[in-house]
């Protein structure tokens, strides 16, 4: 019961307060960010789990205020295996069907891509051959606080086999006062292989300094009873 009992609390989580927010071009963790044209950010991330490390690196660029396109990149250190290298590159886009105003508060976000398997000592499902995506953000901003939420599905290829998943990710994301944000978030996975389902929740706190913000993160997943911990560091010039 416990273990399902937070997707009711996402679903409720949609009822909003009354103030629209009027500026949030430099809230990078906002999981409603949206780049401005020319705008470049830079995300770097170092996450822990319970077999190793895993380091990232993505730029995404504004092609302009609805569009935005980038790269990522990941590389793995396993503690107990030779399963070390780079684990995948994912390059994708953001588009917004719809820029907010006064009449119309509810955001909506296409976005689409493809994630290009690294060294075969990591593939997994999430690090396959090829892997690709499309989905459908939505969610609604305020002064203090930002309801959202993601569906996903992913097809994923390899040598031997093919598979797709669904992903369902709300979150909710507090702005505290002009430094300090705070956000959740679950996901629920269903796949065409019932082995890959799965069920997480997670925490991150944000410390904002200007066009950088400082980020850190907890999350569980329940098939696994796995928790995993990292940090990035977000820089928008």
């Amino acid at each position: 019961m416990l273990k399902k009992s937070w997707l009711f609390l996402w679903v409720g989580a949609f009822v909003g307060t009354g103030v629209h927010a009027s500026d949030l071009t430099r809230d990078t963790s906002d999981p409603l960010f949206m780049q401005e044209r020319t705008g470049l950010l830079s995300r770097t991330s170092l996450d822990y789990f319970d077999t190793g490390l895993r380091m990232g690196q993505s730029l995404s660029y504004g092609l302009h205020d609805r569009f935005a396109f980038g790269a990522k990149v990941f590389y793995q250190q396993s503690f107990d295996s030779n399963q070390d290298g780079f684990s995948s590159v994912d390059l994708g886009g953001i588009y917004r069907m719809g820029m907010p105003d006064a009449s119309q508060r509810m955001i909506y976000d296409v976005l689409a891509g493809l994630k290009i398997g690294g060294s075969r000592r990591v593939r997994t499902p999430d690090y396959a051959d090829s892997t690709y995506y499309a989905g459908l953000r939505f969610g609604r901003q305020y002064e203090a606080v930002t309801f959202a939420g993601t569906v996903k599905s992913s097809w994923i290829f390899n040598d031997t086999r093919g598979m797709s998943y669904i992903d369902f990710i709300p979150e909710i994301y507090f702005r505290v006062n002009n430094a300090w944000r705070v956000g959740g978030n679950a996901m629920l996975r269903k796949s065409t292989n019932s082995k890959f389902d799965e069920e997480s929740i997670g925490i991150k706190l944000v410390r904002e300094y200007g066009r950088t913000q400082y980020v850190g993160h907890c999350d569980y997943a329940f098939e696994e009873d796995n928790v995993s911990v990292g940090a990035s560091v977000n820089i928008l010039f």
